[in-house]
């Protein structure tokens, strides 16, 4: 077998992961094959953040992310920070902002981070060959790896061809697949961060506010984000529904405060005796959208003078807006997931190297694997962190 189908480690994937790594392992002179099958690198980072890229989040903390082992993100996240990301943003010359609260932006087109991999893959001397489709992967002496094009062998295998989220990126199983064949187990796979959809009857009942966008307080189970909620035709979207999406179990209610910021019953008493002729829907203009006040409004039958309001009227209004309860149809599914749920399961994986308990030399990065992120950065800090890590030791 000639030279060139022999390197060090190969490396599935070319996503935020899978380039992380492959410069890591590179620029520790070990010899790296990167392999992608679309025709071009690092598609969702391209298109994140509405094409600016949401590449880090300064508050990534533990609690951040979901995992049925939620212990094993520690020692990566500790290892690799978001500072330690953003003195390769600054090393390179990329200008930021922070638009929310630790969520780190670039300025320019979310490009410019695809560009620092790959400059940083460059300087670890990365061979990377695009438009590759992995056929078959099997491990004698060293893992075999064959592709469409050729057959490459390597001691040690590195799977980051992320989740199921955004198909028409190239997103497929085959990296549950490849673990799958070895061996290792997989927790089951969902959408998440994800619109979420109405039943057919509700669709008929709120239909009509779609566009509009208010910051609410969402909750299921235990778990609540408040945060903007935006209605769609479809269902409900928005920072807030994606972020309770991903703790959201199929036929579960959530619970949405629509009037976080204010106490509806207190607010009718101080109305009766301040503005008592005035209409309740008038008053609630001033804290909601008027379609959506007038839709609760009518859907309720509880339009009228605020005068014309008793004490109970007011406890039924501060439930119909403080605690509005739907069961959502479903989701919108991984065409519009920004990320997987669940995945290899870590347990099977050591939390400082990323390889394999089961099968020395495989290692498993990124969104491939069961840990999943908040809204706002995380996800991608995931990959870095993950990825940087396996690069040291592979």
């Amino acid at each position: 077998m000639s030279f060139e189908t022999r390197f060090d480690a190969v490396i599935i994937g070319a996503g935020a992961a899978g380039l992380m790594c492959g410069w890591t392992a590179g620029q520790r002179g070990r010899r790296v094959l990167l392999l992608e099958g679309s025709p071009r690198v690092g598609q969702k980072i391209s298109i994140s953040g509405g094409g600016r890229c949401n590449f880090t989040n300064l508050r990534v903390e533990p609690k951040n992310y979901l995992s049925e082992n939620p212990h094993f993100c520690k020692s990566a996240l500790s290892r690799f920070t978001p500072l330690d990301f953003l003195k390769l943003v600054e090393k390179h010359g990329i200008a930021y902002h922070e638009k929310a609260p630790g969520q780190l932006f670039c300025e320019d087109r979310a490009r410019r981070i695809v560009d620092l991999l790959l400059v940083e893959c460059k300087a670890g001397g990365v061979t990377l060959k695009t438009g590759c489709t992995v056929k078959r992967v099997e491990k004698k002496e060293a893992f075999i790896v064959q592709t469409d094009s050729a057959t490459y062998t390597a001691p040690s295998l590195v799977v980051a061809t992320g989740g199921l989220s955004y198909p028409e990126t190239g997103a497929t199983g085959f990296g549950y697949e490849i673990a799958e064949q070895f061996g290792l187990g997989v927790i089951a796979c969902r959408p998440a961060l994800v619109p979420l959809s109405y039943q057919s009857a509700d669709v008929k009942r709120y239909r009509s506010l779609s566009g509009i966008s208010v910051i609410a307080a969402v909750a299921t189970g235990s778990t609540a984000f408040t945060d903007a909620v935006l209605f769609t035709h479809k269902g409900l979207s928005g920072p807030a529904i994606l972020q309770l999406s991903s703790y959201w179990t199929p036929g579960q209610p959530i619970t949405l405060d629509l009037l976080p910021h204010l106490r509806l019953d207190e607010a009718i008493l101080k109305w009766k005796s301040e503005r008592p002729k005035a209409e309740l829907k008038t008053l609630l203009r001033e804290h909601l959208p008027e379609r959506l006040a007038h839709r609760f409004l009518d859907l309720h039958g509880q339009n009228r003078p605020v005068q014309q309001l008793t004490v109970q009227d007011g406890e039924t209004l501060a439930r119909i807006f403080h605690q509005w309860q739907i069961q959502p149809g479903g989701t919108e599914g991984y065409a519009k997931a920004e990320v997987t749920r669940g995945g290899v399961d870590t347990r099977e994986l050591s939390s400082k190297t990323f390889e394999s308990r089961k099968v020395p030399g495989l290692y498993f990065i990124g969104e491939v694997i069961d840990v999943t992120g908040w809204l706002g950065g995380f996800n991608f800090q995931w990959a870095w962190a993950s990825g940087h890590c396996a690069g040291l030791f592979v």
